[in-house]
Protein backbone atom coordinates (compact mmCIF):
# COMPACT_ATOMS: atom_id res chain seq x y z
CA UNK A 1 0.00 0.00 0.00
CA UNK A 2 1.45 3.69 -0.68
CA UNK A 3 2.41 5.63 2.12
CA UNK A 4 -0.51 6.73 4.17
CA UNK A 5 2.14 9.34 6.14
CA UNK A 6 1.24 13.23 5.45
CA UNK A 7 3.26 14.45 2.52
CA UNK A 8 3.13 16.80 0.08
CA UNK A 9 0.27 17.06 -2.27
CA UNK A 10 2.66 16.59 -5.40
CA UNK A 11 3.42 13.53 -4.24
CA UNK A 12 0.22 12.14 -3.94
CA UNK A 13 -0.64 13.67 -7.19
CA UNK A 14 2.03 11.13 -8.70
CA UNK A 15 0.58 8.51 -6.08
CA UNK A 16 -2.91 8.79 -7.72
CA UNK A 17 -1.22 8.15 -11.43
CA UNK A 18 -0.10 5.33 -10.16
CA UNK A 19 -2.99 3.73 -8.94
CA UNK A 20 -4.23 4.47 -12.41
CA UNK A 21 -1.70 2.77 -14.16
CA UNK A 22 0.49 5.27 -15.35
CA UNK A 23 3.61 4.44 -16.68
CA UNK A 24 4.51 7.56 -18.17
CA UNK A 25 3.91 11.04 -18.34
CA UNK A 26 5.03 13.28 -20.75
CA UNK A 27 6.17 17.39 -20.52
CA UNK A 28 7.73 20.17 -20.33
CA UNK A 29 8.88 21.04 -16.46
CA UNK A 30 7.54 24.25 -14.84
CA UNK A 31 8.11 26.03 -11.45
CA UNK A 32 4.72 25.82 -11.04
CA UNK A 33 4.15 22.14 -11.01
CA UNK A 34 7.65 21.58 -8.86
CA UNK A 35 5.73 19.81 -6.42
CA UNK A 36 4.17 17.10 -8.77
CA UNK A 37 7.85 16.79 -10.49
CA UNK A 38 9.19 15.96 -6.78
CA UNK A 39 6.69 13.30 -6.70
CA UNK A 40 8.00 12.10 -9.53
CA UNK A 41 11.66 11.67 -8.23
CA UNK A 42 9.90 9.99 -5.12
CA UNK A 43 8.30 7.40 -7.32
CA UNK A 44 10.66 7.14 -9.71
CA UNK A 45 10.85 3.47 -10.33
CA UNK A 46 7.43 2.94 -10.79
CA UNK A 47 6.48 6.14 -13.00
CA UNK A 48 8.56 7.25 -15.36
CA UNK A 49 8.45 11.76 -16.70
CA UNK A 50 9.42 11.85 -19.64
CA UNK A 51 11.03 14.94 -20.25
CA UNK A 52 10.01 17.24 -23.83
CA UNK A 53 11.25 19.86 -25.29
CA UNK A 54 8.21 21.87 -26.50
CA UNK A 55 4.58 21.12 -25.09
CA UNK A 56 2.80 20.53 -28.41
CA UNK A 57 5.25 17.58 -28.65
CA UNK A 58 4.45 16.41 -25.51
CA UNK A 59 0.56 16.55 -25.53
CA UNK A 60 1.26 14.67 -28.99
CA UNK A 61 2.90 12.21 -26.96
CA UNK A 62 0.76 11.94 -24.38
CA UNK A 63 -1.94 11.27 -27.72
CA UNK A 64 -0.08 8.98 -29.02
CA UNK A 65 0.14 6.59 -25.93
CA UNK A 66 -3.80 6.87 -24.95
CA UNK A 67 -4.00 5.41 -28.66
CA UNK A 68 -1.91 2.20 -28.02
CA UNK A 69 -2.70 2.02 -24.97
CA UNK A 70 -6.43 2.43 -24.58
CA UNK A 71 -5.97 4.19 -21.02
CA UNK A 72 -5.43 8.06 -21.02
CA UNK A 73 -2.51 9.83 -22.17
CA UNK A 74 -0.73 11.76 -19.19
CA UNK A 75 0.79 15.12 -19.90
CA UNK A 76 2.37 18.05 -17.68
CA UNK A 77 2.97 22.03 -18.50
CA UNK A 78 3.39 24.83 -17.09
CA UNK A 79 0.71 27.81 -16.93
CA UNK A 80 -0.13 30.30 -20.09
CA UNK A 81 2.34 29.41 -23.16
CA UNK A 82 2.74 26.09 -21.30
CA UNK A 83 -1.05 25.05 -21.81
CA UNK A 84 -1.67 26.92 -24.91
CA UNK A 85 1.44 25.44 -26.67
CA UNK A 86 -0.07 21.83 -25.29
CA UNK A 87 -3.77 22.70 -26.99
CA UNK A 88 -2.49 21.53 -30.77
CA UNK A 89 -2.52 17.79 -28.57
CA UNK A 90 -5.78 18.52 -26.82
CA UNK A 91 -7.68 19.16 -29.65
CA UNK A 92 -6.14 16.37 -31.74
CA UNK A 93 -7.02 13.84 -28.65
CA UNK A 94 -10.81 15.26 -28.54
CA UNK A 95 -11.19 15.05 -32.49
CA UNK A 96 -9.36 11.37 -32.41
CA UNK A 97 -11.34 9.78 -29.54
CA UNK A 98 -8.13 9.48 -27.73
CA UNK A 99 -8.68 9.35 -23.80
CA UNK A 100 -5.28 11.80 -22.22
CA UNK A 101 -5.49 13.65 -19.55
CA UNK A 102 -3.38 17.19 -19.29
CA UNK A 103 -2.21 18.73 -16.52
CA UNK A 104 -1.67 22.66 -15.88
CA UNK A 105 0.41 24.03 -13.64
CA UNK A 106 -1.47 27.30 -12.38
CA UNK A 107 -1.25 30.32 -10.36
CA UNK A 108 -1.28 30.56 -7.13
CA UNK A 109 -4.95 30.48 -5.45
CA UNK A 110 -4.43 34.02 -4.18
CA UNK A 111 -3.05 35.61 -7.41
CA UNK A 112 -6.03 34.51 -9.52
CA UNK A 113 -7.70 36.69 -11.15
CA UNK A 114 -5.88 39.30 -10.96
CA UNK A 115 -4.42 38.22 -14.53
CA UNK A 116 -1.40 37.01 -12.96
CA UNK A 117 1.89 35.70 -14.29
CA UNK A 118 1.16 33.50 -17.39
CA UNK A 119 -2.57 33.43 -16.02
CA UNK A 120 -5.36 32.03 -18.33
CA UNK A 121 -9.10 31.15 -17.72
CA UNK A 122 -8.83 27.26 -18.67
CA UNK A 123 -12.40 26.97 -18.53
CA UNK A 124 -12.88 29.29 -21.31
CA UNK A 125 -10.05 28.63 -23.53
CA UNK A 126 -10.32 24.68 -23.35
CA UNK A 127 -14.11 24.95 -22.94
CA UNK A 128 -15.63 21.70 -22.74
CA UNK A 129 -18.69 21.59 -25.60
CA UNK A 130 -18.72 19.92 -28.50
CA UNK A 131 -16.60 22.29 -30.19
CA UNK A 132 -14.52 23.01 -27.68
CA UNK A 133 -11.16 20.92 -27.14
CA UNK A 134 -12.10 19.13 -24.20
CA UNK A 135 -14.69 16.51 -22.41
CA UNK A 136 -13.97 18.59 -19.15
CA UNK A 137 -11.81 21.13 -17.18
CA UNK A 138 -11.58 21.47 -14.07
CA UNK A 139 -9.34 23.23 -10.85
CA UNK A 140 -8.22 21.56 -7.85
CA UNK A 141 -8.45 23.64 -5.40
CA UNK A 142 -8.52 21.44 -2.15
CA UNK A 143 -5.33 18.68 -2.16
CA UNK A 144 -7.25 16.27 -0.15
CA UNK A 145 -9.67 16.01 -2.40
CA UNK A 146 -6.74 14.88 -5.84
CA UNK A 147 -7.91 11.60 -5.73
CA UNK A 148 -11.47 12.13 -6.65
CA UNK A 149 -10.77 14.49 -9.50
CA UNK A 150 -7.63 12.11 -10.94
CA UNK A 151 -10.31 9.44 -11.06
CA UNK A 152 -13.18 11.63 -12.70
CA UNK A 153 -10.48 12.92 -14.59
CA UNK A 154 -9.49 9.17 -16.10
CA UNK A 155 -13.16 7.75 -15.82
CA UNK A 156 -14.68 10.49 -18.28
CA UNK A 157 -11.65 10.40 -20.59
CA UNK A 158 -12.13 6.87 -21.06
CA UNK A 159 -15.90 6.39 -21.00
CA UNK A 160 -18.71 6.85 -23.40
CA UNK A 161 -16.77 9.17 -26.98
CA UNK A 162 -12.92 9.09 -25.26
CA UNK A 163 -11.31 11.91 -24.98
CA UNK A 164 -8.63 14.91 -23.31
CA UNK A 165 -9.24 16.17 -19.37
CA UNK A 166 -7.87 19.27 -18.26
CA UNK A 167 -6.72 19.48 -14.82
CA UNK A 168 -5.75 22.49 -13.68
CA UNK A 169 -3.10 22.83 -10.51
CA UNK A 170 -2.97 25.95 -8.74
CA UNK A 171 1.16 25.94 -7.64
CA UNK A 172 -0.03 26.26 -3.61
CA UNK A 173 -2.26 23.55 -3.69
CA UNK A 174 0.33 21.24 -4.43
CA UNK A 175 2.90 21.80 -1.49
CA UNK A 176 0.15 21.09 0.97
CA UNK A 177 0.37 18.59 3.11
CA UNK A 178 -2.30 16.17 2.78
CA UNK A 179 -3.10 12.61 4.28
CA UNK A 180 -5.39 11.55 1.64
CA UNK A 181 -5.32 7.90 -0.35
CA UNK A 182 -5.38 7.44 -3.99
CA UNK A 183 -8.75 5.78 -5.16
CA UNK A 184 -8.76 2.54 -6.85
CA UNK A 185 -8.09 2.16 -11.16
CA UNK A 186 -11.11 2.85 -12.88
CA UNK A 187 -12.07 1.22 -15.96
CA UNK A 188 -14.30 2.52 -18.36
CA UNK A 189 -17.85 0.92 -18.45
CA UNK A 190 -19.27 -0.90 -21.01
CA UNK A 191 -22.46 0.43 -22.91
CA UNK A 192 -24.58 -2.75 -24.67
CA UNK A 193 -26.54 -2.70 -27.56
CA UNK A 194 -30.20 -3.18 -26.48
CA UNK A 195 -31.39 -6.81 -27.98
CA UNK A 196 -34.83 -4.50 -30.36
CA UNK A 197 -31.84 -2.57 -32.10
CA UNK A 198 -30.31 -5.44 -32.85
CA UNK A 199 -33.20 -7.48 -33.87
CA UNK A 200 -33.87 -4.73 -36.45
CA UNK A 201 -30.15 -4.13 -37.63
CA UNK A 202 -31.20 -7.62 -39.03
CA UNK A 203 -33.94 -7.02 -40.71
CA UNK A 204 -32.26 -3.47 -42.20
CA UNK A 205 -29.39 -6.18 -43.27
CA UNK A 206 -31.70 -8.87 -44.85
CA UNK A 207 -34.06 -5.84 -46.94
CA UNK A 208 -30.23 -4.85 -48.23
CA UNK A 209 -28.74 -5.09 -51.74
CA UNK A 210 -25.75 -3.10 -51.16
CA UNK A 211 -24.54 -2.89 -47.35
CA UNK A 212 -21.43 -1.31 -46.74
CA UNK A 213 -19.63 -0.92 -43.42
CA UNK A 214 -17.50 2.08 -42.18
CA UNK A 215 -15.67 1.10 -39.00
CA UNK A 216 -13.12 3.26 -36.65
CA UNK A 217 -13.16 6.02 -34.40
CA UNK A 218 -11.89 5.53 -30.89
CA UNK A 219 -11.73 2.66 -27.96
CA UNK A 220 -11.28 -0.13 -30.12
CA UNK A 221 -9.78 -3.41 -29.02
CA UNK A 222 -7.90 -6.68 -30.16
CA UNK A 223 -10.89 -8.35 -29.11
CA UNK A 224 -13.67 -5.65 -30.66
CA UNK A 225 -11.80 -5.90 -34.18
CA UNK A 226 -11.53 -9.87 -34.18
CA UNK A 227 -15.59 -9.80 -33.34
CA UNK A 228 -16.15 -7.51 -36.09
CA UNK A 229 -14.39 -9.43 -38.41
CA UNK A 230 -16.24 -12.29 -37.76
CA UNK A 231 -19.37 -10.67 -37.68
CA UNK A 232 -18.11 -9.10 -41.77
CA UNK A 233 -17.35 -13.00 -42.47
CA UNK A 234 -20.74 -14.32 -40.88
CA UNK A 235 -22.50 -11.92 -43.41
CA UNK A 236 -20.05 -11.68 -46.13
CA UNK A 237 -19.97 -7.62 -45.47
CA UNK A 238 -17.63 -5.22 -47.43
CA UNK A 239 -15.66 -3.02 -44.82
CA UNK A 240 -13.62 0.05 -45.18
CA UNK A 241 -11.84 1.90 -42.51
CA UNK A 242 -12.76 5.26 -41.47
CA UNK A 243 -9.81 8.16 -41.84
CA UNK A 244 -6.91 6.96 -40.61
CA UNK A 245 -8.19 4.66 -38.34
CA UNK A 246 -6.79 2.10 -40.99
CA UNK A 247 -5.46 -0.51 -38.52
CA UNK A 248 -9.15 -1.28 -37.44
CA UNK A 249 -10.01 -3.90 -40.01
CA UNK A 250 -7.09 -6.11 -41.40
CA UNK A 251 -6.06 -4.39 -44.37
CA UNK A 252 -5.01 -8.00 -46.01
CA UNK A 253 -8.59 -9.39 -45.59
CA UNK A 254 -10.79 -10.43 -48.42
CA UNK A 255 -13.66 -8.58 -47.25
CA UNK A 256 -11.61 -5.24 -46.52
CA UNK A 257 -12.75 -2.41 -49.60
CA UNK A 258 -10.48 0.25 -48.65
CA UNK A 259 -10.08 3.41 -46.47
CA UNK A 260 -12.53 6.03 -46.14
CA UNK A 261 -10.74 9.56 -46.17
CA UNK A 262 -8.44 11.75 -47.73
CA UNK A 263 -7.70 10.55 -51.50
CA UNK A 264 -10.10 7.96 -51.42
CA UNK A 265 -10.06 5.56 -54.37
CA UNK A 266 -12.96 7.27 -56.36
CA UNK A 267 -14.24 3.36 -56.97
CA UNK A 268 -14.61 3.00 -53.11
CA UNK A 269 -16.55 6.80 -52.87
CA UNK A 270 -18.97 5.64 -55.83
CA UNK A 271 -19.45 2.78 -54.21
CA UNK A 272 -20.68 4.42 -50.53
CA UNK A 273 -22.56 6.17 -52.37
CA UNK A 274 -24.48 3.53 -54.45
CA UNK A 275 -25.02 1.42 -51.09
CA UNK A 276 -28.62 0.98 -50.06
CA UNK A 277 -27.43 0.40 -46.43
CA UNK A 278 -24.24 2.24 -44.24
CA UNK A 279 -23.20 0.60 -41.26
CA UNK A 280 -21.08 3.36 -39.24
CA UNK A 281 -19.48 1.63 -36.34
CA UNK A 282 -17.30 3.77 -34.15
CA UNK A 283 -16.42 6.57 -36.32
CA UNK A 284 -18.27 10.23 -35.68
CA UNK A 285 -18.42 10.66 -39.73
CA UNK A 286 -16.88 13.79 -39.94
CA UNK A 287 -16.03 16.01 -42.65
CA UNK A 288 -13.33 13.51 -43.97
CA UNK A 289 -14.79 10.23 -43.82
CA UNK A 290 -17.76 11.22 -45.92
CA UNK A 291 -16.05 13.29 -47.99
CA UNK A 292 -16.57 16.87 -47.07
CA UNK A 293 -20.30 15.66 -46.33
CA UNK A 294 -20.70 14.69 -50.02
CA UNK A 295 -20.80 10.67 -49.58
CA UNK A 296 -23.25 11.06 -47.21
CA UNK A 297 -25.20 13.79 -47.43
CA UNK A 298 -26.66 15.52 -43.63
CA UNK A 299 -28.99 15.66 -42.37
CA UNK A 300 -30.72 12.72 -43.76
CA UNK A 301 -28.58 10.86 -45.78
CA UNK A 302 -30.01 8.73 -49.17
CA UNK A 303 -28.38 5.42 -47.87
CA UNK A 304 -30.41 3.99 -44.75
CA UNK A 305 -27.43 4.53 -41.96
CA UNK A 306 -26.86 2.52 -39.26
CA UNK A 307 -24.80 4.26 -36.61
CA UNK A 308 -23.18 2.84 -33.90
CA UNK A 309 -21.31 4.81 -31.30
CA UNK A 310 -19.98 4.96 -27.78
CA UNK A 311 -21.52 8.34 -26.98
CA UNK A 312 -25.00 9.09 -27.04
CA UNK A 313 -24.42 12.73 -27.89
CA UNK A 314 -22.68 11.93 -31.07
CA UNK A 315 -25.78 10.06 -32.24
CA UNK A 316 -27.92 12.15 -34.16
CA UNK A 317 -26.13 14.99 -34.07
CA UNK A 318 -24.61 15.66 -37.64
CA UNK A 319 -26.95 12.96 -39.54
CA UNK A 320 -30.20 11.16 -38.11
CA UNK A 321 -29.95 7.74 -38.49
CA UNK A 322 -32.45 4.92 -39.32
CA UNK A 323 -31.41 3.38 -36.60
CA UNK A 324 -28.98 4.90 -33.74
CA UNK A 325 -27.14 2.19 -31.21
CA UNK A 326 -25.38 3.62 -28.58
CA UNK A 327 -22.39 1.06 -27.50
CA UNK A 328 -19.12 0.63 -27.12
CA UNK A 329 -16.60 -1.38 -29.57
CA UNK A 330 -16.18 -3.51 -27.11
CA UNK A 331 -19.77 -4.69 -26.70
CA UNK A 332 -21.06 -3.40 -29.64
CA UNK A 333 -19.05 -5.69 -31.74
CA UNK A 334 -19.75 -8.89 -29.61
CA UNK A 335 -23.17 -8.39 -30.08
CA UNK A 336 -22.66 -8.22 -34.07
CA UNK A 337 -20.68 -11.74 -34.11
CA UNK A 338 -23.48 -13.85 -32.72
CA UNK A 339 -26.19 -11.83 -35.01
CA UNK A 340 -27.81 -14.76 -36.87
CA UNK A 341 -27.20 -14.09 -40.96
CA UNK A 342 -28.61 -16.28 -43.43
CA UNK A 343 -26.87 -18.96 -45.67
CA UNK A 344 -26.60 -16.47 -48.09
CA UNK A 345 -26.87 -12.82 -49.29
CA UNK A 346 -27.59 -11.35 -52.62
CA UNK A 347 -24.34 -9.10 -52.16
CA UNK A 348 -21.44 -11.31 -52.62
CA UNK A 349 -20.69 -9.84 -55.87
CA UNK A 350 -20.67 -6.63 -54.54
CA UNK A 351 -18.33 -7.47 -51.60
CA UNK A 352 -16.26 -9.24 -54.34
CA UNK A 353 -16.22 -6.10 -56.88
CA UNK A 354 -15.26 -3.27 -53.47
CA UNK A 355 -12.12 -6.20 -53.09
CA UNK A 356 -11.47 -5.94 -56.57
CA UNK A 357 -11.85 -2.11 -57.25
CA UNK A 358 -9.28 -2.00 -53.63
CA UNK A 359 -6.46 -4.38 -55.19
CA UNK A 360 -6.71 -2.12 -58.39
CA UNK A 361 -5.81 0.96 -56.53
CA UNK A 362 -2.62 -0.47 -55.15
CA UNK A 363 -1.31 -0.14 -58.67
CA UNK A 364 0.05 3.06 -59.07
CA UNK A 365 -0.35 5.64 -61.70
CA UNK A 366 3.49 6.22 -63.37
CA UNK A 367 4.89 9.81 -62.35
CA UNK A 368 7.88 11.50 -62.89
CA UNK A 369 11.21 11.84 -60.91
CA UNK A 370 14.50 9.55 -59.77
CA UNK A 371 12.30 8.79 -56.67
CA UNK A 372 9.48 5.76 -56.81
CA UNK A 373 7.29 6.47 -54.05
CA UNK A 374 4.87 3.00 -54.14
CA UNK A 375 8.07 1.29 -54.71
CA UNK A 376 9.59 3.13 -51.25
CA UNK A 377 6.39 1.96 -49.25
CA UNK A 378 6.68 -1.63 -50.66
CA UNK A 379 10.23 -1.70 -49.09
CA UNK A 380 8.41 -1.10 -45.86
CA UNK A 381 6.07 -3.71 -46.37
CA UNK A 382 8.52 -6.23 -46.84
CA UNK A 383 11.01 -4.71 -44.13
CA UNK A 384 8.80 -3.32 -40.94
CA UNK A 385 7.87 -5.95 -38.88
CA UNK A 386 3.94 -6.41 -38.61
CA UNK A 387 3.90 -5.37 -35.84
CA UNK A 388 5.13 -1.91 -36.36
CA UNK A 389 3.81 1.42 -35.36
CA UNK A 390 3.39 3.68 -38.20
CA UNK A 391 3.12 7.13 -37.87
CA UNK A 392 2.41 10.40 -39.93
CA UNK A 393 1.20 14.12 -39.19
CA UNK A 394 -0.64 16.07 -41.70
CA UNK A 395 -0.13 16.63 -45.35
CA UNK A 396 -0.11 15.05 -48.96
CA UNK A 397 3.15 13.29 -47.89
CA UNK A 398 0.99 10.72 -45.68
CA UNK A 399 -1.35 9.81 -48.96
CA UNK A 400 1.47 7.29 -50.00
CA UNK A 401 1.41 5.29 -47.15
CA UNK A 402 -2.23 5.63 -46.46
CA UNK A 403 -2.87 3.91 -50.22
CA UNK A 404 -0.56 2.01 -50.35
CA UNK A 405 0.70 0.27 -47.12
CA UNK A 406 -1.39 -2.39 -45.73
CA UNK A 407 -2.18 -2.91 -41.95
CA UNK A 408 -2.95 -6.29 -40.37
CA UNK A 409 -3.68 -3.96 -37.28
CA UNK A 410 -5.95 -4.71 -33.83
CA UNK A 411 -7.51 -8.11 -35.42
CA UNK A 412 -3.61 -9.43 -35.32
CA UNK A 413 -3.61 -8.10 -31.41
CA UNK A 414 -1.52 -4.68 -32.35
CA UNK A 415 -2.48 -0.95 -32.57
CA UNK A 416 -0.21 -0.05 -35.77
CA UNK A 417 -1.32 3.18 -37.00
CA UNK A 418 -0.74 6.75 -35.34
CA UNK A 419 -2.37 9.89 -37.55
CA UNK A 420 -4.15 12.93 -36.70
CA UNK A 421 -7.68 12.68 -37.60
CA UNK A 422 -7.42 16.52 -36.83
CA UNK A 423 -4.70 17.27 -40.08
CA UNK A 424 -2.11 18.28 -37.14
CA UNK A 425 1.06 19.07 -38.24
CA UNK A 426 3.82 17.95 -36.61
CA UNK A 427 2.40 14.89 -34.83
CA UNK A 428 4.03 11.91 -36.57
CA UNK A 429 8.33 12.55 -35.16
CA UNK A 430 6.76 12.88 -31.42
CA UNK A 431 3.93 10.27 -31.98
CA UNK A 432 6.61 7.91 -33.03
CA UNK A 433 9.24 8.57 -30.21
CA UNK A 434 6.58 7.95 -27.70
CA UNK A 435 5.78 4.41 -29.75
CA UNK A 436 9.05 3.31 -29.31
CA UNK A 437 9.42 4.70 -25.38
CA UNK A 438 5.53 2.83 -24.91
CA UNK A 439 5.60 -0.10 -26.38
CA UNK A 440 9.72 -0.86 -27.69
CA UNK A 441 8.43 -1.79 -30.80
CA UNK A 442 9.52 -0.41 -34.34
CA UNK A 443 8.44 3.03 -34.77
CA UNK A 444 8.21 4.09 -38.13
CA UNK A 445 7.51 7.87 -39.25
CA UNK A 446 6.72 9.22 -42.50
CA UNK A 447 6.99 13.31 -42.42
CA UNK A 448 6.92 16.60 -44.96
CA UNK A 449 9.60 18.91 -45.07
CA UNK A 450 7.26 21.66 -43.64
CA UNK A 451 6.02 19.01 -41.12
CA UNK A 452 8.95 17.56 -39.66
CA UNK A 453 10.15 21.20 -38.33
CA UNK A 454 7.34 21.90 -36.25
CA UNK A 455 8.46 19.14 -34.00
CA UNK A 456 12.04 18.02 -34.81
CA UNK A 457 12.99 19.17 -31.68
CA UNK A 458 11.81 16.01 -30.48
CA UNK A 459 14.52 13.73 -31.27
CA UNK A 460 16.71 15.80 -28.89
CA UNK A 461 13.96 13.47 -26.25
CA UNK A 462 14.26 10.14 -28.28
CA UNK A 463 18.01 10.38 -27.78
CA UNK A 464 17.50 11.31 -23.71
CA UNK A 465 15.08 8.60 -23.59
CA UNK A 466 16.93 5.74 -25.10
CA UNK A 467 13.78 5.80 -28.01
CA UNK A 468 14.66 4.69 -31.37
CA UNK A 469 12.23 5.44 -34.57
CA UNK A 470 12.96 5.55 -38.23
CA UNK A 471 12.04 8.59 -40.00
CA UNK A 472 11.33 8.97 -43.83
CA UNK A 473 11.10 12.40 -44.61
CA UNK A 474 10.41 14.01 -47.83
CA UNK A 475 11.67 16.86 -48.86
CA UNK A 476 10.05 18.97 -51.87
CA UNK A 477 10.57 22.48 -50.78
CA UNK A 478 7.50 23.33 -49.83
CA UNK A 479 3.84 23.00 -48.26
CA UNK A 480 2.90 20.59 -50.63
CA UNK A 481 -1.13 20.17 -49.73
CA UNK A 482 -1.34 24.08 -49.56
CA UNK A 483 0.86 24.64 -52.82
CA UNK A 484 -1.62 21.53 -54.61
CA UNK A 485 -4.38 23.91 -53.42
CA UNK A 486 -3.24 26.99 -54.74
CA UNK A 487 -2.25 25.80 -57.62
CA UNK A 488 -6.45 24.50 -57.90
CA UNK A 489 -7.63 27.93 -56.78
CA UNK A 490 -5.18 30.53 -57.90
CA UNK A 491 -3.00 28.61 -60.35
CA UNK A 492 0.95 30.09 -60.99
CA UNK A 493 0.68 32.75 -58.20
CA UNK A 494 2.53 31.13 -55.50
CA UNK A 495 2.71 32.47 -52.61
CA UNK A 496 3.64 31.52 -48.86
CA UNK A 497 4.39 27.82 -49.32
CA UNK A 498 7.90 27.60 -50.58
CA UNK A 499 10.47 26.60 -48.31
CA UNK A 500 13.87 26.92 -47.87
CA UNK A 501 15.58 23.83 -45.78
CA UNK A 502 18.43 23.23 -43.48
CA UNK A 503 20.10 19.76 -44.03
CA UNK A 504 17.85 17.60 -42.74
CA UNK A 505 20.71 14.16 -42.62
CA UNK A 506 22.88 16.77 -40.70
CA UNK A 507 20.28 18.36 -38.34
CA UNK A 508 19.79 14.61 -37.43
CA UNK A 509 23.10 13.62 -37.04
CA UNK A 510 23.14 16.70 -34.52
CA UNK A 511 20.50 15.52 -32.14
CA UNK A 512 22.35 11.95 -32.18
CA UNK A 513 20.17 10.11 -34.56
CA UNK A 514 21.43 8.73 -37.70
CA UNK A 515 21.63 10.87 -40.71
CA UNK A 516 21.04 10.33 -44.53
CA UNK A 517 19.80 11.10 -47.90
CA UNK A 518 18.88 9.48 -51.14
CA UNK A 519 18.03 11.07 -54.47
CA UNK A 520 17.21 7.76 -56.44
CA UNK A 521 14.70 5.20 -55.31
CA UNK A 522 17.57 1.94 -55.66
CA UNK A 523 19.44 3.87 -53.12
CA UNK A 524 16.27 3.61 -49.80
CA UNK A 525 15.71 0.24 -49.08
CA UNK A 526 19.58 -0.88 -48.37
CA UNK A 527 19.28 2.46 -46.27
CA UNK A 528 16.30 1.20 -44.71
CA UNK A 529 17.52 -2.00 -43.56
CA UNK A 530 20.72 -0.33 -41.74
CA UNK A 531 17.85 1.71 -39.87
CA UNK A 532 16.27 -1.35 -38.81
CA UNK A 533 19.47 -2.45 -37.55
CA UNK A 534 21.02 0.47 -35.89
CA UNK A 535 20.72 0.96 -32.06
CA UNK A 536 19.78 3.95 -32.60
CA UNK A 537 16.77 6.30 -34.81
CA UNK A 538 17.51 7.38 -38.29
CA UNK A 539 16.34 10.12 -40.41
CA UNK A 540 15.81 8.91 -44.06
CA UNK A 541 15.54 12.01 -46.32
CA UNK A 542 14.44 11.54 -49.75
CA UNK A 543 14.62 14.07 -52.29
CA UNK A 544 11.23 13.65 -53.75
CA UNK A 545 10.18 15.70 -57.29
CA UNK A 546 7.72 18.81 -56.64
CA UNK A 547 5.48 17.60 -59.33
CA UNK A 548 4.71 14.29 -57.13
CA UNK A 549 2.32 15.95 -55.35
CA UNK A 550 -0.74 13.54 -54.94
CA UNK A 551 -0.22 9.43 -55.13
CA UNK A 552 -2.20 9.99 -58.23
CA UNK A 553 -0.81 12.99 -60.43
CA UNK A 554 1.55 15.74 -60.96
CA UNK A 555 1.30 19.65 -59.61
CA UNK A 556 1.31 20.34 -63.52
CA UNK A 557 -1.52 18.58 -64.13
CA UNK A 558 -3.31 20.66 -61.64
CA UNK A 559 -2.09 23.57 -62.75
CA UNK A 560 -3.24 23.28 -66.79
CA UNK A 561 -6.32 22.23 -65.34
CA UNK A 562 -7.22 24.87 -63.46
CA UNK A 563 -5.58 27.39 -66.43
CA UNK A 564 -8.05 25.39 -68.80
CA UNK A 565 -11.25 26.27 -66.56
CA UNK A 566 -10.64 29.74 -66.31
Amino acid sequence: MLNAQPRIAGHLLVECLIAQGVTHAFGVPGESYLAALDGFHAHAGRIRFVINRQEGGAAFMAEAHGKLTGRPGVCFVTRGPGATNASIGVHTAFQDSTPMVLFVGDVASEQRDREAFQEVDYNVFFGPSTKGMAKRVERIDDANRIPEYVARAFATAMNGRPGPVVLVLPEDMLTRMVDAQPLPRVEAVEAWSDPGSLRRLRELLLASQRPFVIAGGGGWTPQAAQALQRFAENWKLPVGNAFRFQDTFDNFHPLYAGDVGIGINPKLAARIRQSDLILAIGPRLGEMTTGGYTLLTPPKAAQKLVHIHASAEELNRVYQADLAINATMNAAARSLEVLTAPPTVPWEDWTAAAQADYAANQVPQPLPGDIDMPAIVASLQRHLPADAVLTNGAGNFASWVHRFYRHHGLAKGFKTQLAPTNGAMGYGVPAGIAASITTGRTAFTIAGDGDFLMNGQELATAVQHGAKSIIVLLNNGMYGTIRMHQERDYPQRVSGSQLDNPDFAALARAYGYAGVRITRTAEFEPELVEALARPNGTVIEVMLDPEVITTRGTLGAITAQALQKR
